[in-house]
């Protein structure tokens, strides 16, 4: 395969020559401005204004022309398009057999420029050898070879990656998705799931676009998901430059805006100075003498210092002088014996 750059310039003179076997200037510039292969698509209803004709009638046009397009490419009598589905299937077995446009147009071209997406998704339009599943709500525009699936088993097999996930119930690497939904191929599953727009991925685990431990929208999200990544209570300093050195798309943040949002978000628990933990660790909001407190009542007997402090520090970052002071200094709490603590009357 030649390299990217002259792949580039390739690609846009195989779109010049195949646009070139349309006969009437009307119909290729139909198709050029659907397809975005010079500028931005345009609609049916923008067509029709510029040339003069209705939007039904534009959409016959387009139909036509690409109908013909793809018979001449059957056929083989479609300029280089062997050569195209060589480079795209190349491309694809790398990529999982099947792979979103800009994906898969990173690979074809030098720049990735929309301009340059939109002529992959038009050459593979055309290729009888892929298959095309087009953009709508629940899908990425994405391109596979249809050695491996139609475009509708294709639609199929990413539903049931979806649905494995929400069987499975939890962020998870592909693995166990590709095991519940029976496909064979980790690396094709995980394509199949990039191809959803019901998934997202992060730190190689994937779940819904919902779940903000793969899908973080907001600077609490992402908090969120640092903490859950350590598995350990952070000092808001250190979560800070952890999302800094994150993969998360935004993380410029400062560190006084993730204090904030630590305090707000009922998620977090200040276990400490500046030390936070996830409330689902079985961390509660309090002082260090309601903590003590809540042991005590636990308890339902006085209880040396010693223990008080173990099971304090069970759900406080705190020095032990701290709790002895709490001991000492609060009126809540009486010493009944030497060392031995209960709850006042």
């Amino acid at each position: 395969m030649a390299d990217k750059a002259s792949t580039k310039l390739q690609i846009e003179k195989i779109v010049n020559d195949v646009l070139a076997t349309i006969e009437r200037e009307r119909e290729r510039e139909i198709v050029s401005r659907r397809f975005g292969l010079f500028d931005r698509k345009e609609t049916l209803e923008q067509i029709g204004e510029l040339l003069g004709i209705t939007r039904e009638r534009v959409r016959q046009l387009e139909k036509a022309v690409v109908t013909r397009l793809r018979q001449a490419a059957n056929e083989g009598k479609l300029p280089h398009i062997t050569e195209v589905q060589e480079a795209f299937i190349a491309e694809l077995d790398n990529l999982g057999h099947i792979a979103r446009v800009p994906e898969l147009a990173g690979k074809i071209t030098e720049e990735n420029t929309r301009l340059d997406q939109a002529r992959v998704a038009f050459l593979a339009e055309l290729s009888p050898d892929l298959i095309v599943i087009s953009d709508n709500d629940h899908y990425h525009h994405a391109v596979g070879k249809g050695s491996k699936h139609d475009d509708k088993q294709a639609v199929a097999l990413v539903d049931d990656v979806v649905n494995a996930i929400k069987k499975i119930a939890e962020p998870i690497e592909i693995e166990p998705i590709a095991k519940e939904a029976k496909i064979e191929e980790n690396a094709h599953a995980a394509a199949l799931a990039s191809v959803s727009k019901n998934l997202a991925t992060l730190n190689n685990r994937w779940g819904l676009i919902k779940w903000p431990t793969v899908n973080p929208k907001n600077i609490r999200d992402k908090i969120y998901v640092i903490l859950k990544e350590q598995g350990k209570h952070m000092h808001f300093s250190e979560i800070s430059e952890a999302i800094k050195g994150s993969s998360f798309k935004r993380k410029d943040v400062t560190t006084q805006a993730i204090h904030n949002e630590l305090i707000k978000d009922k998620r977090f628990v200040l276990i400490g100075r500046g030390i936070y933990a996830l409330k689902e660790w079985g961390y509660k909001k309090g002082t260090v003498a309601d903590i003590i407190t809540e042991v005590l009542q636990k308890a339902g007997e006085p209880l040396h210092r010693d223990e008080i402090v173990k099971r304090v520090l069970k759900s406080r970052y705190v020095k032990e002088t701290t709790i002895l002071l709490n001991l000492q200094g609060k009126q809540q709490f009486k010493r009944v014996a030497k060392a031995t603590y209960t709850l006042a009357d």
